[in-house]
């Protein structure tokens, strides 16, 4: 089936369409997965800086309190002040409570506010069971850390119940610090403040971009401090964590199976890490690829209905073509075909239909040449002997004057008989060397001085390295009349003319110079430009005079022999002469330039 021209074309339109499907889909899910996770990525980026930068504010806040209470100079002087009146001691523990109050309604979010001296007094203020204090709090962790303290905040963190009041069983945020007296800066007590832990786990859920996150903030000696899920005493999975070098610096890890993003917090040592499953933002990600895997299959089942028709549509007529090109193998030039189908198919069998119709009629034509071409050669055989009649009856004009004595005119005829003879010699082409030219330039300047009764001078200086130099047939000869006929026989006095040869670069200059009329500035402006469109020369030389249709000649000759950076220049001054140079091209002898 496959070996059919409309096999192959179907093979060939489905395998291409279904490779351009396949690689175009594969190249759109590429380019969407990857556009899906960096959006995911920068979302989640964005999430955790505004979450460590929510956290910021908040623990801001909270050390606000914090200060306010220590740097309370009437708070500090009346926890350091021990009176034996019982009544003063009253007083005293109320103006306590009362300024522990106010700071307790700075911030609506504070469930309780303790203070325990170095002496051993607690003083609270909470929302229920005030007072009821741990009796065995100074050999709790947390009591151990701010007293190890030197007057800095100490994030304690997420608990579960209160770590002071017994009684208090919901989860609670905790973080306090030393009092000093600021006066010496001497340790008078601790302060503890207790949260509702709901603002940390608003900014946590912040950080969520699924169900499935897992968003954790973690101390510097690795400890959870909270969490999303409130299981801060059950060690999650942290180890091999990468953290923030500083606050500004977020860190965003893809590379695992799971989405990893980390900040740091400014005015806590914590790092908020969010840990996402891919899995979790996979689910769209899968529904497109399902899609696009069934838009995949649909397209492949269009595309083969496409390759069937396309094939069936352009092998339908070449059959036709084919069978006809069968007839004509056997010599049948009377048929035609006729097809609707694709323009190229249409103009191919229209330019086979005229094909066929040409062959018929050039074998007609080459039946009635061949009888044409066997007259040809008879008159091309009579044609070779009228010239050799003619070089005879010259060559006998020559023995005739020879015989009387007249030996100038049968000089003069010896050498139109030369002339005559190398310039109709064509076996060799049109082309020639300068030494064969230069003997026929001495046959014509024989005729010339003979003719003008020695009134013009000639002198041919060209060395015997360019006499090989190849150039078109009768190249000087035209270039030597017109310098006669125009230059120096109007004169009517002697005149020199004279031809050399020189090298420049890798060009020969042939100079033909004369001393006669020269040319006027728009004459010689006319033959420049009759040069310049030498491609014209046939369709011109009709219409224009006789003057310059041997340069304009010259230069089309050696222009298609050589190229077109070489032919005939001219230059002419009226009353001083005029210089034509021919410029051929110098051939390299043995790999170099001579």
């Amino acid at each position: 089936m496959f070996r059919s021209i409309r096999g192959r074309l179907f093979l060939l339109f489905l395998t291409c369409m279904t490779v351009i499907l396949i690689l175009v889909s594969f190249m759109y899910y590429t380019r969407a997965l990857s556009i899906i996770h960096s959006k995911i990525s920068d979302i989640a980026e964005k999430n955790i800086s505004q979450t460590a930068g929510l956290f910021d504010l908040l623990l801001e806040g909270y050390n606000s309190v914090t200060k306010s209470l220590n740097g309370n100079y009437e708070l500090t002087r009346l926890l350091q002040e021990n009176s034996s009146n019982p009544s003063v001691s009253v007083i005293n523990e109320r103006w306590i409570t009362n300024i522990i109050g106010a700071a307790y309604y700075s911030r609506k979010e504070i469930v309780g506010i303790h203070i325990i001296t170095n002496s051993g007094k607690v003083y609270s203020y909470e929302k229920q069971f005030a007072g009821v204090i741990d009796i065995n709090y100074a050999q709790t962790e947390w009591y151990n850390k701010l007293k190890a303290s030197s007057g800095n905040m100490v994030w304690l963190g997420m608990y579960s119940s209160s770590p002071i009041n017994t009684l208090q069983q919901d989860r609670v945020f905790v973080f306090g610090r030393q009092l000093y007296d600021l006066t010496d800066y001497k340790s008078i007590g601790i302060i503890v403040i207790e949260t509702d832990p709901t603002p940390i786990s608003d900014a946590l859920s912040n950080v969520s971009i699924s169900p499935g996150t897992n968003v954790f903030i973690m101390g510097a000696e690795g400890q959870v401090i909270a969490s999303n899920g409130g299981q801060e005493d059950k060690e999650p999975v942290l180890t091999n964590l990468p953290r923030p070098t500083n606050e500004q610096a977020i860190i965003v890890d893809d590379k695992s199976d799971q989405l990893i993003v980390a900040a740091k917090t400014a005015l806590a040592d914590w790092t908020i890490y969010g840990l996402t499953p891919k899995g979790d933002f996979s689910a769209e990600i899968n529904q497109t690829r399902m899609y696009l895997f069934m838009v995949l299959l649909v397209l492949i089942a269009l595309s083969t209905a496409v390759a069937s028709l396309v094939s069936k549509t352009i092998a339908s007529p070449l059959k036709l073509l084919i069978r006809e090109m069968k007839k004509v193998e056997m010599g049948n030039f009377k048929g035609s075909v006729n097809v609707n189908s694709f323009d190229e198919i249409n103009s191919l069998v229209s330019s086979f239909n005229r094909m066929v119709l040409r062959m018929d009629e050039l074998i007609e034509r080459i039946k009635i040449s061949s009888v044409s071409e066997k007259n040809a050669q008879l008159q091309a055989l009579q044609s070779q002997v009228n010239p050799h009649f003619l070089y005879n009856t010259l060559d006998m004009i020559y023995w005739m004057l020879d015989e009387k004595g007249n030996e100038r005119l049968s000089r003069v005829v010896l050498s139109l008989s030369q002339m005559f003879r190398y310039s109709s010699n064509w076996e060799e082409a049109s082309q020639t060397t300068l030494r064969q030219e230069l003997e026929q330039i001495r046959h014509y300047l024989n005729i010339i001085e003979s003719r003008l009764e020695d009134r013009v001078q000639t002198e041919i200086h060209v060395d015997e390295m360019w006499l090989d130099v190849i150039l078109p047939k009768v190249t000087i000869q035209p270039i030597i009349e017109n310098a006669v006929k125009y230059g120096l026989e109007p004169l009517g006095i002697p005149c020199k003319l004279q031809v050399s040869a020189e090298q420049h670069d890798h060009e020969l200059h042939i100079q033909i110079v004369d001393n006669g009329m020269g040319m006027e500035e728009e004459t010689l402006r006319q033959v420049k430009a009759s040069l310049q469109t030498n491609s014209d020369f046939i369709l011109e030389s009709t219409h224009r005079s006789r003057r310059g249709i041997g340069l304009r000649n010259v230069h089309a000759r050696i222009h298609m022999m050589f190229g077109g950076a070489y032919g005939v220049r001219i230059e002419s001054e009226k009353g001083v002469g005029t210089t034509v140079i021919v410029v051929l091209p110098i051939p390299l002898q043995g790999g170099t330039w001579r």
